[in-house]
């Protein structure tokens, strides 16, 4: 079926990873893409452009040209969306800014996804993956070797990625609001900024609470064991009991008087006592977690992978038949489709009419006049950890009125301070009738719901997607888990590190030692924002044809498309990504150095490199070869403090950033406070909290980072008197239908 996005033209100037990956996204659910490549090919020659250029039409331009510009300019005034993630003024310079394109066409969304924002003081730096991941803190030092200040590369381009996830929420939010007013806008989405969501649960700072002490033996286990097949597996006890798990596995109760190491090291020598697949179906029977770490070339051949859609074949690529990651986000009225494999045009076969007025607009008298995209949209978040509750406070955030609703079985609200900004907060006992009738009663006004058990479970509870939409038949129901819907694992439980370990992210970060999760949950914030653009392309059918559907993303569909760099198969296909705890980088001009006092990350391209000539001993680097070339590196920036270095760089147009090694030094940065991207507010039981802002910039429909994440049920009062009930108020908090106190915002 015809994706939502059909009439949607999208001009797609993007090169390397962001841009074409947002093009794709849009692409698979309905988007005309009409890629831009320059007369000398993509910037970047991969196999993955078939990936990223699928079902998109191809376009040789050089804007350089003033026949190629005027061609340029009449596919942007045909367009509904532009993209392109150039640095800052680029796309001025050559012509085709925002503000002049907006002019002639005022309907247009003009996406920018530079490296560093406009008004970032780095802003003239080529933001290259590998120099935005240093300057966000993603490349710190190995977990393993607490003494270590080398910092570790990971070849999943996070922050590229990132981007186009935020950038298609935000593209799908402007043009829900452009139905109502007819309106285009600027949207900025840098590759810097967007790394601050998925970093917030690792940097959440809480000012005035001690540490809390350690929880002792007995312990919720997170963490891999290798097994007796040389295997490894990644365990999650989840809600399972450590005595339950012992009795299930043959063996005794350990003594309680032993301390947490003695417990590591019985649980190390147990699960080598059997293999990894047996391990992996003992626990998931026992209804708890497990997966074994594959590598990403094991996971595409699974089973499961092909049954549930994380994994497609597209014929006719320029590399043959290839396996490629699925479409990540699923609606199932409007699904989409991947049309196949780039199609390669010449100008004339590109119709250019355009199909509105082109008068101009003064674009400043509009400044933040537009109401919030989703201002009369009411939500309810079912969800818990990370991933569904950040698709419920991505909605608040673009103006949704979202109720998250907690279990008072749950005693501890995890991550709440940093994922239930913005939103109101009831604690609800829905395995009661009088807990399920108020949610019946709530769902009357309600748009979207939103949850992320695994499947089946809300189906228990008597709200799943066919129960509620027998009620509320145009509801918009998300549901987001590990799994997704479909498959053999659908009905497993999992968390961030299962799907890592599940699909290839663990191994190849492990390298040959024991697999490791990636610095940050980037499974879990990535399928969140993957749910609020399924929500947005929903509720803009939903405004077209008064539908509801369902829409189903899951953290294992995530991270099939944060390895799209590799995540692929074809005849010839040589796994050889980066790998292990001692990558610095991809090769001698992408990779990190030792300087004085720190480190130092430098990203030049190879056809690049004379400009390195310039640099005191390195006048004849044109005739090194890579491994030479990597050590006169290395002894020319070894004498250098970061500061020098990276003004040096700086000075012969090279891109170079110090290698952030601590969170504070983002979060309390001057100009990143001054943005918006680290936020410190008082919360109502905690004191002084530091959390991350949102990434997105809006000309005419900004999001708004609400309040502070409230004491979990307070809101309890002012939700029931919305849908009549305030004077049942007190009998539902006797009868524990209704918990106000007792439930901790971790």
């Amino acid at each position: 079926m015809d994706g939502v996005l059909k009439g949607i033209r999208v001009i797609d100037f993007g090169q390397y990873i962001a841009g074409p990956l947002l093009g794709m996204m849009l692409a698979d659910h309905g988007a005309e893409v009409i890629h831009i490549d320059p007369p000398n090919g993509p910037a970047w020659d991969t196999p993955a452009n078939n990936t990223w250029n699928r079902g998109k039409k191809s376009l040789t331009l050089d804007l350089k040209n003033p026949a190629d510009l005027y061609v340029s300019k009449k596919l942007v005034n045909s367009a509904d969306v532009l993209i392109e993630n150039f640095r800052p003024n680029v796309m001025t310079r050559l012509g085709l800014g925002y503000e002049a394109m907006l002019k002639s066409n005022p309907r247009l969304l003009y996406c920018s996804m530079p490296g560093f924002a406009a008004d970032d003081p780095r802003s003239n730096i080529r933001g290259w993956e590998g120099i935005i991941a240093s300057a966000t803190w993603t490349y710190r030092p190995s977990s393993i070797d607490s003494n270590s200040t080398r910092p570790v590369y990971t070849s999943i381009p996070i922050a590229s990625s990132y981007a186009a996830f935020i950038s298609a929420v935000s593209i799908s939010m402007a043009l829900i609001s452009r139905e109502s007013y007819g309106l285009g806008q600027w949207i900025e989405v840098p590759l810097f900024d967007a790394m601050f969501p998925v970093m917030g649960s690792r940097v959440i700072t809480l000012h005035d609470q001690t540490t809390p002490t350690s929880r002792g033996v007995n312990p919720g286990w997170t963490r891999t064991f290798e097994c007796n097949d040389g295997r490894w597996v990644q365990y999650h006890s989840g809600n399972l009991r450590f005595d339950d798990f012992l009795s299930a596995t043959g063996v005794d109760l350990w003594p309680t008087s032993e301390s947490p190491s003695d417990y590591q090291n019985r649980m190390e020598d147990l699960f080598k006592t059997r293999s990894s697949t047996e391990w992996e179906s003992l626990i998931s029977h026992l209804g708890s977690e497990a997966a074994i770490c594959r590598s990403t070339s094991e996971w595409i051949a699974h089973p499961h992978a092909w049954q549930s859609g994380m994994v497609t074949m597209v014929d006719g690529t320029n590399l043959g038949s290839m396996v490629q990651p699925g479409i990540n986000t699923r609606l199932s009225k409007t699904p989409g489709n991947i049309r196949g494999p780039v199609l390669v045009v010449k100008p004339e076969e590109i119709d250019l009419d355009t199909t509105f007025s082109s008068a101009g607009h003064d674009l400043s008298e509009l400044e933040n006049s537009l109401p919030p995209v989703l201002k009369d949209v009411k939500v309810l978040d079912l969800c818990i950890v990370l991933a569904g509750p950040t698709c419920g406070r991505t909605l608040a955030e673009f103006g949704a009125d979202v109720i998250k609703i907690d279990s008072p079985d749950r005693l501890r609200v995890s991550f709440h301070n940093e994922i239930n900004r913005a939103k109101r907060s009831i604690v609800l006992d829905l395995k009661t009738e009088k807990g399920l009738s108020i949610f019946w009663k709530l769902l009357e006004g309600t748009d979207v719901v939103v949850q992320n058990f695994r499947k089946g479970v809300a189906d228990k509870l008597g709200v799943g997607y066919e129960q509620v939409r027998l009620k509320k038949p145009d509801i918009i129901y998300a549901s987001l888990n590990t799994y997704g819907q479909e498959g053999e694992l659908a009905d497993r439980p999992g968390h961030e590190q299962i799907a890592q370990a599940a699909t290839g992210m663990q191994e190849r970060f492990g390298g040959e030692g024991q697999p490791l999760t990636q610095p940050f949950a980037i499974n879990d914030y990535g399928t969140g924002f993957m749910g609020a653009y399924g929500v947005a392309l929903a509720l803009m059918h939903r405004m077209r044809t008064g539908e509801g559907q369902h829409v189903d993303t899951a953290l294992a569909y995530t991270s099939c498309t944060l390895q799209s760099t590799f995540l692929m198969d074809y005849p010839g296909k040589i796994w050889n990504e980066i790998r292990g705890q001692d990558a610095l980088g991809s090769g001698p001009l992408n990779r990190a150095y030792q300087v004085k006092d720190g480190w130092v990350f430098l990203s030049l391209p190879w056809n690049q490199r004379d400009r390195l000539r310039q640099v005191n001993k390195m006048e004849d680097i044109m005739v090194l070869n890579s491994t030479e070339l990597e050590q006169r590196i290395e002894n020319v920036m070894i004498s250098q403090t970061v500061v020098d270095c990276v003004k040096l760089m700086g000075s012969l147009d090279i891109s170079a950033h110090r290698v952030v090694d601590k969170a504070s030094d983002l979060l309390e940065d001057q100009w990143i406070v001054s943005h918006g991207l680290s936020i410190t507010r008082e919360h109502q039981e905690l004191g002084n909290i530091t959390t991350t802002g949102p990434a997105p910039r809006l000309s005419l429909t900004p999001v708004r980072v609400g309040r502070p994440a409230p004491k979990p049920g307070s809101d309890a009062k002012e939700i029931l008197s919305d849908i009549g009930l305030e004077s049942e108020f007190d009998r539902l908090v006797e009868e524990r239908v209704i918990k106000l106190d007792g439930i901790t915002p971790s």
